[in-house]
C-alpha cells in the first residue's frame, strides 16, 4: 500500500531545464518511480547531449526545443507532448538562471531576463498544462524555488525578486486549484553543487576554500553542499499520491 502511494506508473512528467544538474536529477527520480519523461532545451546541441545522458542511465526521455518564456512555443510543446505521450500529469518548473551582478551595475535588460525565465516562465508553463490537468481531474505542479525565496543577498537582486515571486505564485496556484485536485508545491533546495553554484566552491588563488563555501558548510546540518540526487525523495513525494493533501 505504502509503495503504491509513491508509484508514478502511467504518469507523464514534463521537467523544464532538465538537461543537467537539479532538473536532470529530478527527472531521473520521476522516471525511476515509473513516469514517462519529457524535457525542453533551447538548442538542438543541448537537446542531443541531454538525450545521450538520459540514455546512459537507462531512461527513454523525449526532448523538445522550446523557449519557456515564449507562450506560443510552450503551448505547441504541451500539445505535442499530449499527442505523443498523453496529457501531462506532472510539471516541474525547474528552468532558471542567476546573474551575480551588483545592483548598481545590473542593466534593466539583465534584470528582466532573470525575472522572465525564473518567474514568468513558470506562470506560462503552468497556464499551459492546467487545462489538461483539469480535464483529467488531477495534476501536480512542482516549482523549484530557492533560499532566496525567503532571503535577500548581495549581487542577486533579480534572482531573489523572481524566486520570492515564484513562492507566492506557488501559493496562488495552490489556492486556486487545490479544490480541483491539482496540487502545487515548491521545493527550496538549499545550496546544491551544480554548475550554477560552481563559482562559490572554487579554490582561491592562495589555495584556500572560497569563504562562502566554508560559510555554507558550517551553517548546513549535514556539513556539506547538497547533491542533486538529494532532491529525488522530495520530488517523487510531491509528484505522487502520497502528497495529495499537501499544497502551497
Amino acid at each position: 500500500m505504502e509503495q503504491r502511494m509513491f508509484s508514478l506508473e502511467g504518469k507523464v512528467a514534463l521537467v523544464t531545464g532538465a538537461a543537467y544538474g537539479i532538473g536532470f536529477a529530478m527527472a531521473r527520480a520521476l522516471a525511476e518511480a515509473g513516469a514517462e519523461i519529457a524535457f525542453n532545451c533551447r538548442s538542438e546541441e543541448h537537446r542531443r547531449q541531454a538525450l545521450e545522458e538520459y540514455e546512459k542511465v537507462g531512461i527513454r526521455a523525449r526532448g523538445y526545443l522550446c523557449d519557456v518564456t515564449r507562450e506560443d512555443e510552450v503551448q505547441e510543446m504541451v500539445r505535442e507532448i499530449a499527442r505523443i505521450m498523453g496529457t501531462i500529469d506532472i510539471l516541474v518548473n525547474n528552468a532558471g538562471i542567476i546573474k551575480r551582478i551588483p545592483m548598481e551595475k545590473m542593466t534593466v535588460e539583465e534584470f528582466r531576463e532573470v525575472v522572465d525565465i525564473d518567474l514568468n516562465a513558470p506562470f506560462i508553463m503552468s497556464k499551459a498544462v492546467i487545462p489538461g490537468m483539469l480535464e483529467k481531474g488531477h495534476g501536480k505542479i512542482i516549482n523549484v524555488c530557492s533560499m532566496m525565496s525567503e532571503l535577500g543577498r548581495e549581487t542577486v537582486s533579480a534572482y531573489a525578486a523572481a524566486k520570492g515571486g515564484l513562492k507566492m505564485l506557488t501559493r496562488s496556484i495552490a489556492s486556486e486549484y487545490s479544490c480541483r485536485n491539482i496540487q502545487c508545491n515548491g521545493i527550496g533546495p538549499g545550496y546544491i553543487a551544480t554548475p550554477q553554484t560552481a563559482p562559490l566552491r572554487e579554490r582561491q588563488e592562495n589555495g584556500e576554500r572560497h569563504p562562502f563555501d566554508q560559510f555554507i558548510c558550517s551553517r548546513t546540518p549535514a556539513a556539506r553542499w547538497g547533491d542533486p540526487s538529494d532532491l529525488a525523495g522530495p520530488t517523487v513525494f510531491l509528484a505522487s499520491d502520497a502528497s495529495k493533501f499537501h499544497c502551497g
